[in-house]
């Protein structure tokens, strides 16, 4: 392995705790990651030192939560390399960010008729969204097909582009798939037919570099508490061009420059779409998970993920009536998995008894299920703080619960 695991686990105090009496093994980081010791202290920090409303005071407390908050959005500028802090919106995470778009973009920018491209294998928060500006604008949705390995061709999402299309919304990763989308084929693709195209980096920006400006993509979306930071706080990356033609989304506190019964002038960028007291100890804490990352690396932690789903696959695959759906050459640290005729369900909570967490069910994405044929699955997700041993005792669970059946 290429990262020290035994100090690494040492930051993560969840990770030493037993269930049913048995260590936990942790498999469930694609729906959220563990804490590390300075996220939790950072949070404690905030409110018990610093804690006042921000922007609106001009006492001590309030200047020292503001300037916190605001050097959180420089630090998440920084971290996928946003042209500017203005371009950073603060949500409460992937699912607002991508509501928040759906509803401003299509209200703004698209007449009935006109088109969102999707693909097969979203989650349901880039899918429910753009169904219900269908309802209130009347835009079409169209879906990209997969091929068997669980892919997306870049030429499948350019035969359903037409005069009418307005945006192309899709996944950077497969919370169920594990695929890793080629999302700057398919941004080329759009600017070259004048479309703009948003990627959801919920399954990406923990586990490897994302550029936005390297990508030159116009919207991008991401969740803290995937990426070992707070729950509840998330991210809007927009082009400041692009975010400047977009409606506030909500109305209240914080995202007007002027009001009078008549009429209401809103705030500049990013403030326009932060209506209301912002979750400061939230974006405090997320630029810590930040910091925490940039500290391991993140090219140190898509190697030893990289080597965890390598190590995965095969100690999996040697497992009698083991079928892994999504193969991929282009896969990040997930693994879904059906074994026999032996149902998600039973195999999950079996397994959970033995001291293991993996999910199970459709993870949010049933069109995808549809598409396969299934019911739903086993998933087992990575962070670089999980081991090979961890693995062996997976795999050794799965074993023991096929002989009951």
């Amino acid at each position: 392995m290429y990262l020290n695991e035994e100090n690494i686990r040492k930051d993560f105090p969840l990770l030493s705790r037993e269930v049913y009496g048995k260590p936990l093994v942790y498999l469930d980081n694609a729906a959220t990651t563990q804490k590390p010791l300075c996220v939790i202290r950072k949070m404690e920090e905030v409110y018990s030192t610093i804690n006042a409303n921000i922007h609106r005071g001009v006492h001590y407390l309030s200047r020292q939560a503001t300037e916190s908050h605001e050097n959180a959005r420089r630090t998440v500028q920084r971290y996928i390399n946003a042209a500017s802090p203005e371009e950073i919106i603060f949500t409460r995470g992937t699912t607002e960010s991508i509501n928040l778009l759906a509803a401003t973009f299509c209200r703004s920018q698209c007449k009935p008729g006109d088109e969102i491209i999707l693909t097969t294998m979203e989650h349901h928060a880039n899918i429910i969204p753009w169904q219900i500006q269908r309802e209130i604008t009347g835009v079409e949705l169209k879906v990209v097909p997969l091929t068997k390995e669980g892919e997306i061709r870049t030429e499948d999402v350019e035969e359903l582009i037409s005069s009418r299309t307005r945006l192309i919304a899709l996944t950077h990763v497969s919370n169920v798939l594990g695929t890793i989308n080629p999302v700057d084929e398919i941004i080329r693709l759009g600017h070259n037919y004048n479309i703009p195209v948003l990627i959801d980096a919920a399954q990406s920006v923990q586990h490897f570099p994302v550029d936005v400006q390297a990508l030159d993509c116009d919207f991008l979306v991401f969740s803290s508490h995937k990426m070992y930071g707070p729950t509840g706080i998330g991210v809007l990356y927009g082009k400041k061009n692009l975010l400047e033609k977009l409606p506030p989304y909500q109305g209240g506190g914080e995202m007007i420059a002027h009001v009078t019964f008549e009429k209401t002038t809103f705030n500049e960028l990013p403030f326009k779409f932060e209506a209301g007291t912002p979750d400061y100890a939230g974006s405090t804490a997320l630029g810590e998970a930040i910091r925490y990352i940039e500290s391991i690396g993140l090219d140190n932690i898509r190697r030893q993920e990289e080597q965890l789903l390598r190590y995965a696959t095969e100690r999996l695959l040697s497992i009698p009536g083991m079928k892994i759906i999504g193969t991929s050459q282009h896969k990040s640290s997930v693994i879904s998995f059906l074994v026999g005729s032996i149902h998600p369900y039973d195999m999950g909570l079996l397994l959970d008894r033995f001291g293991i967490a993996v999910r199970t069910g459709h993870h949010c994405a049933q069109p995808l299920m549809n598409a396969l044929g299934i019911e739903g699955t086993l998933r087992a997700s990575f962070a670089f703080y999980n081991t090979e041993k961890e693995i062996d005792t997976l795999a050794e669970g799965i074993e023991r619960v096929t002989k009951m059946f």
